[in-house]
């Protein structure tokens, strides 16, 4: 006997994974009641979706900020989508909000994805690890592999869209992104992001003054 379907689960399965009811209902039924294998059903499901819509040109959308407690950090990020329906529901200024304190938190991420990294950036990540001392002594084939997953691991760690969602560890920020793809039927792009710590580059300023001030007094 098939366990029986409540409304609460289908709505816990909604807050989980931002799917539509009837698609909730219907993983529910085929997974005899166990949430974990809809969450699965479902992602699958988004992630194909979304891969889609993934090239549909996206001109909408909102500007949202996060300011950390202590106002010592501050991130201003644009997401965009197809309409401007879809621009104004609480659930896209939410998704904006969640990226923009993602960036908060994770201060080593300077690039949306690696297709936004410079070739300087990569060719000089790859200079750093095939002089490590623990590949001296590799074959060249073996330095190589460890050398392009190392680079791999190092890259992830420089983009915003591979990073574990600090609200849902589970998925990444590429995951939770398609999620809302699959939502609306609307492709969504992290298109920008700025983050402001609060007296950066002050110092570097600092030392130049003091340098100008030197340089002046010595020329005297």
């Amino acid at each position: 006997m098939s366990k029986k379907i409540t409304a609460e689960s289908i709505k816990e399965l909604r807050k989980k994974t931002g799917a539509g009811m009837m698609d909730c209902k219907k993983a529910l039924e085929a997974s005899e009641g166990k949430i974990n294998i809809a969450i699965e059903t479902l992602r699958k499901k988004g992630l194909a979706l979304a891969d889609k819509k993934c090239n549909r040109i996206a001109t909408e959308g909102i500007v949202e900020s996060y300011i950390h407690a202590g106002s010592r950090i501050g991130v201003l990020v644009e997401l965009n989508c197809e309409t401007d329906f879809v621009a104004r529901q609480s659930e896209f200024y939410k998704l904006a909000k969640d990226i923009a304190m993602q960036l908060a938190a994770c201060q080593s991420v300077y690039y949306i994805s690696k297709y936004d990294i410079p070739l300087e950036i990569l060719s000089y990540e790859k200079n750093i690890e095939v002089q490590k001392e623990d590949l001296v002594r590799k074959t060249p084939e073996i330095r190589d592999k460890i050398v392009e997953g190392r680079i791999e691991k190092r890259l992830k760690d420089l983009c915003l869209i591979d990073q574990a969602f600090i609200r849902n560890p589970e998925i990444t920020i590429d995951e939770l992104v398609k999620q809302h793809i699959a939502l609306w039927g609307e492709n969504i792009k992290i298109r920008r992001f700025e983050r402001f710590l609060l007296g950066e580059g002050l110092e570097t300023k600092k030392s130049s003054l003091n340098k100008e001030i030197s340089s002046m007094i010595n020329n005297k």
